[in-house]
């Protein structure tokens, strides 16, 4: 059904509840390709063991060129780009493949829903605790209570788990490189579908992961993301969130251009002057 894309940088532990989640709990049979950075921890001997499809570096190359090499390799008409601290939830797939069915259009960007142990301000997120490492994942009390959490479908759809058409995922030209090791990449995938005409930015509630939260990123070096989203489109993010994908708000179909509106219009030269002077 799906490509399942996975970066992978000596996190063995999540990256075995990863893929024993996407093969105990999704409806249908998917190309899962990894790719493995470094492979220090034996998460590389691992992949093989296990007879996974899989791209490697001998360093870590971060998220953007672990994910399009891995990518490249795609075999489906749909990618899901899936980091390895996340582990799906039964029905994720199938709540996915049934949305599809309903859109008019291949042209859209679908997330599954994230449930985090904590809170870190992101409204699109259910926060509950179920373990926040490997060892201490209470995955029998997640599996009998995460149908029972409240959600309702959102806008705004960026952050991994997400699912593209692969023309789409080709056509923008996959993550964008500039933005190694990976901050904001996500949001930059967002606007060069937004460029292409995509308006279908939707979070389905219903289709689930646990995610550990930043067991990756939490040690990289990270780039500055958000000058570099600033310097490439001349608006911050936050003014993208706000007024193009509408991130959090309660889903209501296809987005539109946002108002040419005297707040919206403020933001946008706000966004140019910082801009000029950053």
């Amino acid at each position: 059904m799906f490509s399942i894309i996975i970066p992978t940088w000596n996190n063995i532990s999540f990256l075995k509840l990863c893929i024993a989640g996407i093969r105990k709990n999704s409806a249908f049979r998917h190309q899962i390709l990894v790719h493995v950075n470094e492979g220090a921890d034996g998460s590389l001997d691992w992949v093989r063991e296990e007879g996974l499809e899989y791209t490697a570096s001998e360093t870590n190359i971060g998220i953007c060129r672990a994910v399009n090499l891995a990518a490249a390799r795609s075999e489906m008409n749909y990618i899901v780009y899936l980091n390895d601290d996340m582990y799906v939830l039964p029905g994720w797939d199938q709540v996915l493949a049934e949305e599809i069915s309903r859109l008019p259009t291949d042209c859209f960007m679908l997330s599954s829903t994230m449930i985090e142990p904590y809170y870190t301000r992101n409204p699109c997120v259910i926060v509950a605790d179920f373990g926040r490492d490997a060892s201490g994942f209470r995955e029998e009390e997640l599996l009998s209570e995460f149908r029972s959490l409240k959600m309702d479908d959102w806008s705004g759809s960026t952050w991994p788990p997400v699912l593209v058409h692969r023309t789409w995922w080709e056509t923008v030209g996959g993550l964008s490189e500039a933005f190694s090791p990976g901050m904001s990449s996500d949001d930059d995938f967002s606007m060069k579908m937004w460029m292409q005409g995509c308006r279908i930015f939707k979070g389905v509630a219903a289709s689930r992961v646990y995610h550990f939260v930043s067991k990756s990123t939490g040690r990289v070096k990270r780039n500055n993301g958000r000058k570099q989203f600033l310097q490439k489109w001349s608006i911050k993010q936050s003014v993208f969130h706000r007024y193009y994908l509408h991130r959090g708000e309660a889903y209501r179909g296809p987005l539109a251009d946002p108002k040419p509106d005297w707040k919206f219009v403020s933001q946008k030269w706000m966004s140019r002057l910082q801009k000029h002077f950053s």
